[in-house]
């Protein structure tokens, strides 16, 4: 197992706020909307972190 930190939607690519405030986090890889962020969500269903993370080089 790596000592790299959990994945942190908001710094990803991948990652947008929805226009529905009942979901308003994305995850345009994965195609989903949730409450939790994105990377909670799919490690809750697979046990692992997020494969699809990518940091955006736009982000401070």
């Amino acid at each position: 197992m790596s000592n790299n930190p959990p994945p942190f939607c908001p710094k990803c690519i991948h990652y947008y706020v929805t226009w529905d405030s009942a979901f308003p986090n994305g995850c345009r890889i994965f195609g989903i909307k949730s409450r939790m962020l994105p990377s909670a969500e799919v490690r809750s269903a697979n046990n692992r972190d997020c494969p699809a993370y990518e940091l955006n080089p736009n982000v401070k």
